[in-house]
């Protein structure tokens, strides 16, 4: 299986490999069918998108939030990260593991390690979203003690349908 590795990004040293893992994140998103295309398009239009990968570093970033590589043998194969909704929530986004990496439990133990930074930042709560039709992604949250609830900000028309939301007290 190979040595699977957690660990927080350093920046500007990572910049590229979690940029490169979101931008497969998306394309993945892409290529899940019609109706994930226009949940893609109508949250991250690609210059959008292009925005907030140059923003990472301060979106994401210590110290509010976190971003968590997977590296696997030493080569980054996933990512992870979370932002401050307000002072006592914060929202994990981009989970993503890339395809050679899956059935490792590096999904897992990304999620896991997201908890326990969001915990040790002082957060009282994690958001979270995912799509319906990702079972296996539901499956972990749920399995990590993540609750079903409704939406917990703002959505574009039509997109509440196709998204499952969670949260988790800490």
């Amino acid at each position: 299986m190979g040595d699977l590795r957690i660990r927080p990004a350093e920046m500007p040293r990572d910049l590229p490999d979690v940029q490169q893992l979101c931008w497969d994140y998306r394309d993945h998103l892409l290529s899940c069918g019609p109706e994930m295309q226009q949940l893609v398009e109508a949250f991250y239009p690609e210059d959008v998108y292009t925005a907030l990968m140059d923003a990472l570093p301060v979106k994401h970033a210590r110290p509010y939030g976190t971003i968590l590589l997977a590296e696997l043998n030493g080569a980054a194969v996933g990512c992870g990260m979370y932002h401050p909704l307000n002072k006592q929530d914060a929202e994990i986004k981009r989970v993503f593991v890339a395809e050679a990496a899956r059935g490792t439990g590096a999904g897992q133990k990304l999620s896991q390690a997201l908890i326990d930074q969001a915990r040790a930042d002082g957060y009282r709560r994690i958001l979270l979203d995912t799509n319906k039709t990702f079972a296996p992604a539901r499956g972990l949250y749920e399995k990590l003690g993540f609750e079903n609830r409704g939406p917990y900000s703002a959505l574009p028309p039509g997109t509440a349908e196709y998204l499952t939301f969670y949260e988790l007290t800490l």
